[in-house]
């Protein structure tokens, strides 16, 4: 279950630059706003900004849990980073869930962003208890996948870069994206946290 430096460095670099283009949302200037919801976010700024604020805390220090040195070094505030990390998700996973039955795209799309945050939710929950019994194996394998699906937000938006730039359907690529920015993150994720069997002599 090790990540690479490379895979790490990837990681908190997209992580990061997601973050920086994202912040401008809570300038909370309409402008800013999805262009083909800004007129449903206006009349649910609450939920956009509880979503924004947790999921981009979460998808800011969520790669640092990863780095084995500060682990080992300093597990103060790698438990520190992970309460944190992990309340970021809760607030994001319920801005989510309040913002879903309104998403672009209709019931399809909405049902896409609520089952992440469903699956966020999950995820974080056994990490945390994981955590909790002591059963530090089961506790990386859970905030692996807690992360896949945080990362998420960077892989909706390269996928709509590609679509948009491919001049496909906006509406029928976002209804795609709303699932396929996170269910293959989320099985890659199980499939390389995956218990490998006891070999027997």
């Amino acid at each position: 279950m090790r990540i690479t430096r490379a895979g790490w460095a990837v990681m908190t670099v997209l992580s990061a630059f997601i973050v920086v283009v994202s912040a401008k949302y809570l300038s909370f200037d309409p402008s800013t706003f999805f262009r083909h919801q800004r007129a449903t976010y206006l009349s649910h700024r609450l939920p956009l900004y509880v979503h924004i604020f947790g999921a981009l805390t979460a998808l800011l220090i969520g790669p640092w849990q990863f780095s084995r040195r500060l682990r080992e070094r300093r597990p103060r505030l790698h438990r520190r980073i992970g309460a944190t990390y992990l309340l970021g998700c809760l607030v994001g996973a319920v801005g989510a869930l309040l913002l879903a039955p309104v998403a672009y795209g209709g019931a399809v799309t909405g049902a896409g962003f609520a089952c992440l945050a469903v699956a966020w939710l999950v995820t974080g929950g056994a990490g945390l208890r994981a955590i909790l019994d002591g059963r530090v194996s089961d506790h990386r394998r859970w905030m692996i996948r807690s992360f896949a699906l945080t990362f998420a937000a960077v892989m909706l938006r390269l996928m709509l870069l590609a679509a948009t730039a491919a001049h496909l359907d906006f509406r029928t690529s976002y209804t795609a994206i709303a699932w396929l920015c996170w269910v293959p993150n989320l099985l890659l994720a199980c499939r390389f946290t995956r218990a490998r069997p006891t070999a027997r002599r």
